[in-house]
């Protein structure tokens, strides 16, 4: 795994994209993870992560009016898939 996909948050927005049908905007991104974690994240912090995974090309941002929206690239889905056979292996044990 790469050092990008380390951090718990950047897996969790890297799944949240993977499972949406289309692109997401920032701020949607931003309060599925509050919402998921019962917990107000920083904005300079979140938008940190996500600029991180768009310089590691595991994200692709874009502008649409006034909004960035956010999409998984082929390598960021091939990371989450990774690293959910990592997890179902570890659930299934030996």
């Amino acid at each position: 795994m790469t050092k990008w996909l380390r951090s718990g948050r950047r897996r969790d927005i890297c799944l949240l994209l993977a499972a949406a049908d289309d692109e997401l905007r920032g701020q949607q991104l931003k309060s599925r993870l509050e919402s998921h974690y019962d917990d107000r994240l920083e904005p300079k912090s979140f938008y940190g992560s996500l600029s991180a995974l768009v310089d590691a090309g595991f994200v692709t941002k874009r502008t649409e009016g006034l909004h960035d929206v956010y999409a998984l690239t082929d390598g960021g889905e091939q990371r989450v898939r990774e690293h959910y056979e990592w997890v179902r292996e570890c659930l299934e044990g030996d």
